[in-house]
């Protein structure tokens, strides 16, 4: 029966693959990939021989109505990304409501995704969050700052090495010098570091340490002021 698997792979450590999506990606008739090169070697040290098909950003639109067909046709197709769950931050939305849409099963395997060890580990709230992604490079990223800055659950985002001092430095206008944030870079991964503090503090460590590798940031809430119950007078 025709399907699309959803399988998360390492975003690191290759240890934290599942049986279950190595014997996915070994029995289903095709692979999409987010970059074949990187995921080429992951196959590699799994021993899985499907063949992959290409399938990112660039080009989804164009890819996803010939993998419908195929799907239609009875095949069996996993999509990858490079690391991680598809479709969070990465490509995968569009083929999964093109499925939903044309009557093909999906189904979603669990495993890795970058921001949950770093929510958990931040040791801030999290009971109630959001994910917030990349925020917009230029167009409408003051507009989603002057949003986030009321924002009273605990806030996830992904930021790109070169872009996190920037990103600290304009926290401290929108969310102020003394809100709580955890930054994360290369979880699972041999040089995983995890540098907690005020925003000030944070940033003056990534001014002082220039940051590599993959990273997630997770910042507080704004508190809430609870107003002071008014003495009544018998």
């Amino acid at each position: 029966m025709s399907k699309l698997y959803i399988v998360p792979t390492p975003i690191g450590n290759l240890e934290d693959m599942t049986f279950r999506a190595i014997r996915i990606l070994k029995e289903v008739d095709l692979i999409l990939a987010e970059d074949t090169r990187t995921s080429g070697k992951l196959l590699k040290h799994f021993e899985i021989s499907t063949h992959m098909h290409s399938h990112h950003m660039h080009n989804e639109h164009k890819t996803v109505e010939n993998v419908i067909a195929r799907l239609q046709a009875g095949e069996t197709i996993a999509l990858i990304s490079d690391a991680g769950t598809p479709a969070i931050s990465d490509p995968g939305f569009l083929l999964t409501r093109a499925c939903i849409e044309n009557g093909v099963e999906v189904e979603c395997l669990p495993g890795a995704t970058a921001f949950v060890p770093a929510l958990v580990n931040s040791g801030l709230p999290n009971d109630k969050f959001i994910f917030e992604g990349f925020l917009p490079d230029k167009k409408g990223r003051q507009t989603r700052y002057l949003a986030l800055a009321e924002e009273t659950r605990t806030m996830i985002l992904y930021v790109s090495p070169h872009k996190l001092v920037k990103t600290l430095a304009e926290f401290c206008t929108y969310f102020g010098e003394d809100r709580p944030v955890s930054v994360s870079r290369e979880l699972s991964k041999l040089h995983e570091e995890n540098v907690r503090g005020t925003v000030r503090e944070v940033l003056t460590h990534f001014e002082k340490t220039a940051p590599r590798g993959e990273i997630v940031v997770i910042v507080g809430g704004k508190p809430i002021v609870k107003e002071a119950k008014k003495n009544k007078i018998a």
